[in-house]
This record gives C-alpha cells, structure tokens and sequence, in this order.
C-alpha cells in the first residue's frame, strides 16, 4: 500500500503548527487560494509564512489593537525595530501609527485595501514578518494561549551548534562570515541593499538578473534598483556571449549579478566560474543563491562575493521553520565592508526557530542521501513516460556540464525535478496523490503548479504568457521536490495520475 493519500484543502504540510505548507489538493484550489476565493480561504489555517499572515501573529495583533485602542487600524508585527520603521517610511510616516509594546514592534495604519497591499507585500519581499514562535511564546506570556506547542528543541547553545554545522559546508569563512537571517529572502535583502549601496558610491547601479529568478527575488531588483534601467533582465543563463557583450558595452557602470544555481523553476545552471571571473574583471560583485539544490551540495563560495541561501529548505528539512543565511567570501575584495554592512540590515532569526534548526541541521546529510538516491530514478521514469513533454533537473543535458562544474559530488543533485506535459494539467494534478503544497526541501514529497502560485498574474493573461513563454516556461510546468518517502511509492503514485 502507497504511503500516499489524498491529503483535505488546507491541511499543514507537515502537521505542525508552525508548517510551511499547506495542502491545495486541486487546480480550483490553487486558483482558489490566488483570487482569495472565501470558499478556499477559509480553509486555509496557515500557508508558507512570508505569504500567508500566520495565525499566531493575527491573534497576537488583534489583541494588541484592542489593548492599545487601535480599532479600525491594521497592525503588522515586525521582526524588528527596525523592519518596523522601514514599512512606516514605505507607506508614508503620514499615514502609519508607530508600535511597540515591549520586544514587540510594528507599524498600524487605517483599514485600506491599497495600504494593506502595500504593507503585505513589503514584508513578504523582505521577510519582515514576526516569526510565528515568537507570536506563540508572547501569546502564552499574555495567557492567551495556555502553551506552546510542544516539540524538541537543541538543549544547549544553538547558535553555536548551527555555525559549526555550516562550517563545515563552508570550511573557507570564519564564524563571522556566517550570518543568519529571519528567512532566505531577507539574507537576499541585506546582501543586495549593502552591494547595491557599496557600488552606487562608486558610479555603478546596473544590477543583472541572470534568468527566471524566483519572484521576490525579482521584485527586489526591480524595486531598489536606482531606475527602471538600472534592472536588466538576461534571459538565457547559456548566453556568455550576450554577457560578454553586456560588459563590454556597460562595464563600468555595472554594479553586480544575481544568479540562482541552478535556476527556479527550469534548474539552469550558469557557467559559474567563467561568469564570476568575468565579472570580476569588470569591478561587478557577484550575488549567488544555492537554495535549489543546497549549498551543502554546491561549492560556490569561491565565485561569489556573497553566498545567499534559504535554511528553510534542506537543512530546516522538517519543514516547520523558516531561516535564511548570508555567507561572505572572505577572499573578496570588498568582505570587510560587505560583512558590518550585511549584518547590520539583517533581521535577526528568533531564539526558539534558532533552537528548532540547531536540532535538524546536524541530520541535513542523512537527509540529503535519501534524497539522492530517489531523484535519478523519479527523474528517469519521468523522462521516459509518453505523457510527460519535458523533464528539468539538476544533470538535465543543457546544464549537466555547469552543475558539475560547481557540484561537491556527482550525485548531489538536490531534491527538484520540473516537468511539463502532453495532457491537461488539471485532471493529473487533481488525480495526484502525492502532497500539493509550496516549498521544497523537505523531508515529505511536494509538487505544486509553481507558475500558477508564483506568478497567477502571467499565468492568467496572454501578455503574461508570453512573457513566460520568451524565458522559455510553461505556464502549467509543475514543479516536483523529493522527499525521503520510499522512492517506489513515489513513481509508483506518478504513474497512476498519469495513466
């Protein structure tokens, strides 16, 4: 018998209450949850934490609202002082109402769609929102809750256990090079912002964004660039000539690339080192963001001036926290200025996530190889299937070359296989037993319709569509990340929603 079944709309993937998923069993679900149809929406307790408010940080702020006379004001908790005066000055200090209430910060302004908007997708771009054990432990300090949900938690000193751990992913940087974030968008945050602020001084704005990145990442280029020209989109990660190019004509006033290796959702990989190297030679800072496949199975450091990485996937393999990671390089030229400049914009990670993590990080190689092992063979039945137009992976034959140029072995291919196909989306996804949900990395299996839950704008319209279509993306690609199921299980309930 499988040890997949249907699991209900709604349902926290894993059963945690601090799950960073959540079940969308169908396609009208999934459309559902993106026009925030109340029939799905009520349904949904909890979902991914920078994009569903947590229910823990509704409760905390509607008691606070009460308690500090607030009524008809929307109050956003924050993860810090500072995230909180960073949302006041992108509303406009005219219409927000300062918060604090001991350690807790944050920003209330009137009850308005177009502010809400505005605050939501702030803090979802950044990572800014209060984490969800902070909420829960402040709710049990008020008596609002009677406890915390019981889990293990790493009895000694956490912060010292999860560097020594990402010490040995990265054995070229000292302790201060590994800086820690609240969640992997806001190390992608402080990393740009302190890059972008080094390089303006010097004349250079341009940042290249080197194919399809993943969406907030996007929106952060293109909303803290210096102007609209100051983004370029490079869309086909194989072109070094177009790169070279790129330089030759604009070098001088190029501050750096973003890369993703490989790529979300298509898993491209770039030339590394050749990329890096040449824009070194040109004065560019490099960011790179390993997130897909792991950094422990990336060696990218050495062509990075910053490594930026989500711990929420992989090393967080449970699924039940979110964290993110800056690493320095501390060969680069400009490591000393880009190390107090980080880690002066990071929010800082929350104690009891910090714990939780300390626990699951020392078993992130047990996971990985369990991993490994399955994604071959899911891969290869997937290849050969009649019903599946396309296969993206790691060791796909357009980028198999660069990925094991940086790859710490042959087989550390990471846990994510997209796939595209010749039939209708709707009646396979919604025959698919396994768990649909967004995230990846985790210990349980995950597919998703990726396209429709991160871009449902371009999925929807023809302009959209063809915007995807000129990167080379099917808007109904599906995005599958392995979990540490029994692999046979896995092909097994692939084939049957196929037929």
């Amino acid at each position: 018998m499988s040890v997949f079944t249907h699991l209900p709309l709604g349902q926290r993937i894993p059963a945690s209450i601090h799950a960073v998923s959540c079940s969308l069993p169908t396609m009208r679900d999934v459309r559902g949850y993106e026009e925030k149809d109340p029939a799905v929406m009520r349904h949904l307790s909890s979902g991914y934490p920078r994009f569903v408010v947590h229910p823990f940080l509704d409760q905390l702020a509607g008691h606070l609202v009460e308690v500090h006379g607030l009524q008809g004001h929307r109050l956003w908790l924050t993860s810090s002082a500072r995230m909180a005066g960073e949302l006041a000055g992108r509303l406009g200090a005219a219409q927000v109402v300062p918060f604090h209430d001991g350690d807790l910060h944050g920003v209330a302004h009137p009850a308005s769609p177009e502010l809400f908007t505005r605050a939501k997708t702030f803090l979802q771009n950044v990572g800014g929102f209060l984490s969800s054990r902070a909420a829960e432990d402040e709710l049990v300090r008020r008596g609002l809750l009677p406890a915390a949900q019981p889990e293990t938690l790493f009895k000694g000193d956490a912060p010292a256990e999860v560097r020594r751990r990402l010490q040995t992913v990265f054995p070229q940087a000292a302790a201060a090079d590994l800086l820690l974030a609240n969640c992997g968008m806001n190390a992608i945050y402080a990393a740009f912002r302190a890059a972008a602020e080094l390089q303006a001084a010097r004349g250079r704005t341009i940042w290249v964004q080197l194919g399809w990145l993943y969406l907030d990442t996007i929106a952060i280029l293109k909303k803290y660039t210096a102007a609209p020209g100051d983004y370029v989109y490079v869309r086909d990660v194989f072109d070094r000539a177009g790169l070279e190019r790129l330089f030759a004509e604009k070098g001088d006033r190029i501050a750096g690339l973003v890369l993703e290796v490989p790529t979300n959702p298509l898993i491209q990989t770039p030339d590394v080192p050749a990329i890096a190297a040449l824009a070194r030679r040109h004065g560019a800072l490099t960011l790179i963001d390993p997130s897909v496949a792991c950094a422990a199975n990336l060696d990218v450091l050495p062509h990075a001036d910053v490594v930026v990485s989500s711990l929420t996937k992989y090393t967080a393999s449970e699924g039940d926290l979110v964290a993110g990671l800056a690493v320095v390089n501390p060969a680069g030229p400009e490591a000393g200025w880009l190390r107090r400049q980080i880690a002066a914009r990071l929010e800082p990670l929350y104690s009891r996530d910090l714990a939780r993590l300390a626990v699951q990080i020392g078993r992130t190689d047990e996971v990985l190889a369990q991993i490994h092992a399955s994604v071959p063979r899911v891969a290869a039945f997937l290849e050969k299937h009649p019903g599946v137009k396309e296969v993206f992976w790691a060791l796909h034959p357009a980028s198999r070359e660069n990925y094991l140029r940086v790859a710490r072995s042959p087989g550390a291919v990471g846990s994510m296989i997209s796939f595209s196909l010749r039939g209708p989306l709707e009646k396979f996804y919604d025959r698919l037993r396994l768990p649909k949900g967004p995230s990846f990395g985790m210990q349980t299996t995950l597919i998703c319709p990726f396209m429709y839950l991160a871009h449902y704008d371009l999925v929807t319209t023809p302009a959209g569509r063809a915007e995807l279509a000129a990167s080379g993306i099917d808007p109904d690609l599906l995005r599958l990340s392995i979990g540490t199921e029994p692999v046979e299980d896995i092909i097994a309930t692939l084939a049957e929603a196929l037929g």
